[in-house]
């Protein structure tokens, strides 16, 4: 079946992905950003979609804070993937305000946007592990290993699944939990057909990385540069990892089971055979890709930055047949050679 989507964030790194996949499945495709991620990822990104000339393809410089832009823009859609954010914690922390106008105000306004719309499309929204919080002030004890902080508690052995109680920490867990809880309850109250994604360690290709947000990409790049990199706390710090082809994967396999998915949350990651800590990641780049940074420099913990976040998805898979496929090490490789294909 062929889709008139529209993607906001669509020239960022998980929307020009979503732009890629569903282009060559012959969808009719409308990118709206507003190209203010800092860095030039997204024009990079745009240009290069652009360049395949698809009449299918539609760029639309728009804001998701001005709600009348994104009316004019949702006539006749029949899905929606809500993928623009303000994505790092920092910046959340030195600019809230920012940091709401764009996920929270601007999340409600995709929203009502598509309310007003008529369309009744289906629509996808990428939350985040954040919205759970520092899992430590819940009772849940950790255990500290050589390389890694682990769970220690046996009910959390394949990581956190959604009956876990929300906790927003962090003006970005804020923000994006307000986004979270407004598309399930859009659900609720106007039937709606919404989907959360909490997603965890999104990385792979087309990631224009900085030290605030993609931290998978980040250190490779800087290790392939031999320059230098910190690391704020122990570095043992965990996170699953999800290649971002699984991520494209999930919104494909969720839309055309909406029936099953409609107003429902997902946690979405690599799961615990994808977790990995920094100095793991720190050590396969040194004997895997044969690369790492000139020095390394240690600083103080970063304000809510969780110890251990593994996602149990095991919901995706009993709802709609989803599951992580690409192991961390080929999805490490996979973005490696991009990187270098960049940097040429």
């Amino acid at each position: 079946m062929e889709y008139r989507i529209l993607i906001t964030g669509g020239a960022g790194f998980i929307g020009s992905n979503l732009v890629d996949h569903f282009l060559k499945k012959e969808n009719e495709i409308i990118i709206f950003d507003n190209l203010s991620r800092p860095g030039g990822g997204p024009e990079v990104n745009l240009k290069i979609l652009q360049s395949k000339n698809n009449p299918k393809l539609k760029f639309v410089n728009g804001d998701i804070r001005v709600l009348p832009q994104l009316e004019k823009e949702m006539k006749d859609v029949d899905v929606i993937f809500h993928v623009a954010a303000q994505t790092a914690m920092t910046t959340s922390i030195t600019d809230p305000v920012g940091d709401f106008e764009i996920n929270a105000k601007g999340s409600f306004n995709v929203l009502e946007a598509a309310r007003r719309s008529g369309c009744d499309p289906v629509m996808i929204y990428t939350s985040t592990n954040k919205v759970y919080g520092d899992l430590t002030k819940k009772k849940v004890e950790l255990v500290e290993k050589e390389t890694r902080w682990d769970f220690a508690n046996k009910e959390f052995a394949e990581g956190v699944d959604e009956s876990y109680p929300l906790d927003f920490e962090g003006p970005y867990g804020c923000s994006k939990g307000i986004g979270d809880a407004y598309f399930l309850d859009y659900a609720r109250t106007f039937g709606m057909k919404n989907v959360v994604f909490r997603m965890s360690g999104i990385y792979g290709i087309a990631q224009h990385p900085t030290e605030d947000q993609g931290w998978i990409a980040w250190m490779v790049r800087r290790a392939m540069e031999k320059q230098p990199l910190t690391i704020y706390g122990d570095g043992k710090q965990v996170r699953d990892i999800l290649f971002c082809e699984d991520l494209v994967k999930a919104f494909e396999m969720a839309v055309k089971n909406i029936n099953k998915t409609k107003g429902q949350p997902y946690n979405i990651g690599g799961s615990r055979r994808n977790s990995i800590s920094i100095i793991e990641l720190l050590e396969f780049m040194k004997n895997k890709l044969g690369i790492q940074p000139s020095k390394i420099f240690y600083d103080d913990w970063r304000r809510a930055d969780q110890k251990v976040y593994i996602s149990n998805t095991a919901k995706a898979t009993k709802e709609f047949g989803w599951k992580p496929e690409i192991p961390m090490e080929k999805g490490i490789v996979k973005m490696f050679e991009w990187l270098k294909s960049t940097s040429v």
